[in-house]
């Protein structure tokens, strides 16, 4: 038992660094990472690496009752992430994301704008499903947040889109409702930062969906001006 209790001990420390690091590679300033140890793995270099850096993880209790962890897919040289929440029971279940209801809206949403699921990468905030598909909780989400920071640095994204509260709000680090945080462009490390409803949140309001399909629009206009050189001013 105390031999376990380190293990996941020293995967949160790593973790920490590893999430320093990628603050102070950005500009941020950290906190001194002097007394690391040499065996410390540095910053992983593509997606690959950062799924064997995820392992078979225990660092949060979703581990006990997941299936999969749905880690992400599509293109490493995507331009545009989508970042969601967390596996529902279907994707616990086949171990990708977005293939459930909310995953099929969200394919029509995209192809609504021209843009095919295949062009993108999708990922979530969290990896494991929680149970009954309840709100991520904080400690769950700070276990987490080191895979979602390496992710994004792996896959170096030009554009990114945020799908629901717990996507932007920690990606933005702001407490401020999806409401007033879609709509406009925020920065994420320098990246251009959509944020805009879930999916699964305008499956159960869809008098909100006009509001998405101005964000998508706005999501497309930006995607078309980064994909060609000759229209950014």
């Amino acid at each position: 038992m105390r031999d376990r209790l380190e293990r996941e001990l020293l995967e949160l420390v790593r973790g920490l660094k590893d999430y320093l690091r990628w603050e102070e590679g950005n500009g941020l300033p950290g906190l001194p990472l002097a007394m690391e140890e040499e065996t410390d793995p540095s910053p992983p270099p593509d997606l690959a690496a950062v799924r064997q850096w995820i392992g078979d993880c225990r660092r949060c209790k979703l581990w006990s009752g997941r299936k999969h962890i749905v880690f992400g897919s599509g293109p490493e040289k995507a331009k545009l992430v989508l970042v969601g929440e967390g596996p529902g029971a279907e994707e616990d279940e086949i171990g990708e994301p977005f293939v459930g209801k909310a995953g099929q809206l969200l394919t029509k949403m995209l192809a609504a704008i021209g843009l095919e699921r295949e062009q993108v990468y999708i990922c979530n905030l969290i990896k494991c499903r929680p149970p009954h598909n309840r709100n991520p909780q904080p400690d769950e989400i700070e276990a987490c947040k080191p895979y979602l920071l390496a992710q994004l640095r792996a896959l170096s994204p030009r554009l990114i889109c945020a799908l629901g509260t717990f996507a932007a709000q920690n990606l933005l680090q702001t407490s401020a409702p999806i409401s007033r945080l879609r709509g406009r462009f925020h920065c994420f490390q320098g990246i251009p930062l959509l944020a805009t409803y879930h999916p699964a949140y305008l499956l159960r309001n869809p008098e909100e969906k006009r509001k998405a399909w101005e964000d998508m629009k706005m999501l497309k206009e930006e995607y078309d001006r980064i994909s060609d050189p000759s229209r950014i001013p």
